[in-house]
């Protein structure tokens, strides 16, 4: 069983239509693409409403740049990071374009709800908006 984290907290999996592996035919309404999928070479259809990027490994951050490179094509469809991440890279996972992240449940247990929520405020504490924020602050302000 898995746990979908999106910026309100766990919630269960609403998903009921099932995957299609990459390359499958144009009526898929969703695919499941490896780590190693090239994504500018994936058919965005009409049809597709969901994009399940694997994450075999926290330290693999082959799924971020697919997220990117697939919001930058232009797909505005749900787009969903599955496997090993772990709430620090939540926020990280958002900022490339997921709109959500699935763990099993051992994850969950090992990383609650309250830490997945603390990452949820995604776009307010990025490296430029804090550098834009010390830019505005006191001591700018003095000189």
């Amino acid at each position: 069983m898995s746990v979908l984290v999106t910026d309100t907290g766990f919630t269960a999996d609403d998903w009921t239509q099932g995957y299609c592996e990459d390359g499958a035919a144009n009526d898929c309404r969703a695919v499941d693409l490896a780590s190693d999928a090239d994504a500018h070479a994936l058919k965005l259809t009409p049809a597709l409403e969901m994009i399940r990027v694997d994450f075999p490994s926290f330290a693999d951050g082959r799924g971020f740049t697919i997220a990117r490179v697939l919001r930058l094509r232009g797909y505005r469809g749900r787009l969903r990071a599955r496997g090993h991440v772990l709430a620090d890279q939540y926020a990280m996972a958002r900022r490339a374009g997921f709109d959500e992240v699935e763990i099993d449940e051992d994850l969950a247990a090992r990383q609650p709800e309250d830490q997945w929520r603390a990452r949820a405020d995604w776009q307010a504490h990025d490296y430029q908006s804090r550098l834009r924020g010390a830019a505005s602050g006191p001591a700018t302000a003095a000189k």
